[in-house]
């Protein structure tokens, strides 16, 4: 493995990729505002426009198992800078776009971009990077994933009040062609020493899986349709991961490397880690909903509570690795899930009546909570993994991670309106009434418990852990 640009200092290095991975984060979330905008625009329905949404994660799942395998082939600069192109130019494209085949040809492109993109940054990070720097490099690549899906909301609220949609693409082209300039000088080029072949079946294996889990997520996530249906993609999507499971351990150079499993501190972070994500990833989801429909609010002031959080996710990328080093990975993880479960059940039991401050508190917590349990699922990820299988670990690491997300929102979608099913506010689930008609403070409150019980149960995984998980992390920078 070529790796020359290993030094005590951080460097420029996270920071670049961290602005990659703002870029793509916030685009995948700002856009839900704009549909109705967008639909007008593009003279159709808001559902329409929900192909596009389903292209990009199509187009994510296809690609993001071969990340890996690409970046040791051609060069982690080199696949890194062209995956920049791609999405700045697929932005453009979006930006410009007159109708809804070209937003979804755009989005197609975009999703490629993205796919090889967020797992070849954060695979260059890693390698590139000393142990004693790892902490605080993943802790400042994982935030922009944090803060996003908070802040994009009020955001493309606020572009698509005051300017136009196309204003959250074509704001990406700055960025990008500053990005790319830093890429040339920053991100070095490494690749592996070995050639391995491209396992077909397995990217075909993989991709269906990932497809059928992130639209089945999709599926149950949305309002006029019934999100059983959605679920039923997803357990298919389960059982060709199984076979893909199956398949890998066959083969002698798959291309997701499932033996990365055998790593107690690596497994849990993928294994426990994405039920947690799962339990934890419902709350953005259902928290612009209880504010807007429970409460009543706009959306603008919806998002301008959800800034809370997101202050609290920034306010503890500062801390983490203090934190880490003086606690070590399993007592944080613990504290970090049950913290989230505890403070996602609060969330439920805020009504309209809840004083200003203690909402703004709640919000806060979990923020807090949010941040330091990424971050530290990010960071234990690879602090045992040897260097000839940190590409095989992170595409499966980013394969998880990807796939929790959906299912996050699946799952605080499927709770909400199960809860609105038995307790009779509608005449059934999924059945294309205004969920604002639909939905009451009880729901919301079923739907907060069910995502915080998740967390919390997930706490036991980590329970399981060696006292000295990842210390391997934490003596080299002591």
């Amino acid at each position: 493995m070529k790796d020359s640009s290993r030094s005590g200092s951080l460097g420029p290095l996270p920071y670049v990729v961290a602005a990659t991975f703002f870029m793509e984060y916030l685009d995948t979330t700002i856009i839900a505002t704009a549909l109705p905008q967008m639909a007008q625009s593009f003279g159709t329905s808001p559902n329409a426009l929900s192909l596009g949404m389903s292209a990009y994660m199509i187009a994510l799942a296809i690609f993001i198992p071969a990340s890996g395998w690409v970046a040791d082939r051609f060069g982690s600069r080199s696949v890194f800078f062209s995956a920049i192109v791609t999405f700045t130019l697929a932005s453009l494209l979006c930006g410009i776009s007159q109708n809804v085949v070209e937003f979804t040809a755009a989005r197609v492109l975009q999703g490629i971009g993205g796919a090889l993109m967020v797992p070849v940054g954060r695979l260059t990070v890693v390698r590139s990077i000393d142990k004693k720097q790892l902490m605080q490099a993943i802790s400042t690549i994982t935030w922009p994933g944090i803060v996003a899906p908070v802040i994009g909301p009020p955001v493309g609220g606020f572009i698509t009040t005051y300017a136009s949609w196309r204003w959250i693409f074509l704001l990406n082209l700055p960025v990008c062609l500053a990005v790319l300039v830093a890429v040339l000088k920053w991100v070095p080029n490494l690749r592996s020493a070995e050639r391995r072949p491209f396992d077909v079946v397995g990217l075909v294996l993989s991709a269906l899986t990932l497809t059928a889990i992130l639209y089945g997520a999709d599926m149950a996530s949305q309002p006029d349709t019934n999100p059983f249906v959605g679920l039923g993609v997803v357990v298919i999507g389960l059982a060709i991961g199984c076979v893909a499971f199956y398949q890998a351990r066959r083969q002698r150079h798959p291309l997701i490397d499932v033996s990365t499993l055998k790593i107690p501190t690596f497994s849990v972070t993928v294994v426990t880690g994405t039920i947690t994500r799962i339990g934890i990833g419902a709350v953005p989801y259902l928290m612009p909903l209880l504010f807007q429909i429970g409460f009543g609010l706009s959306a603008f002031k919806s998002g301008l509570l959800l800034l809370v959080s997101a202050t609290g996710n920034l306010g503890m990328k500062a801390l983490t690795t203090r934190i880490l080093q003086r606690y070590g990975f399993r007592r944080v993880a613990i504290a970090a899930s049950a913290t989230c479960g505890i403070f996602t059940i609060v969330c439920g039991m805020l009504t309209p009546d809840s004083p200003l401050a203690w909402i703004l508190v709640v919000v806060f917590i979990y923020g807090l909570g949010r941040s330091l349990q990424f971050s530290t699922l990010a960071t234990l990820a690879y602090a045992d993994v040897p260097s000839e299988q940190t590409s095989a670990a992170n595409t499966l690491w980013n394969a998880a991670a990807q796939m929790s997300i959906g299912l996050g929102i699946a799952f605080g979608a499927v709770a909400l309106r199960a809860a609105s099913a038995v307790n009779g506010n509608g005449s059934g689930i999924g059945n294309g009434a205004d969920h604002a008609q639909v939905f009451t403070l009880g729901d919301f409150r079923f739907a907060f418990l069910c995502a915080g019980v998740l967390t919390i149960l997930s706490v036991y995984g980590y329970v399981k852990l060696a006292r000295d998980a990842g210390n391997r992390l934490r003596t080299v920078s002591n």
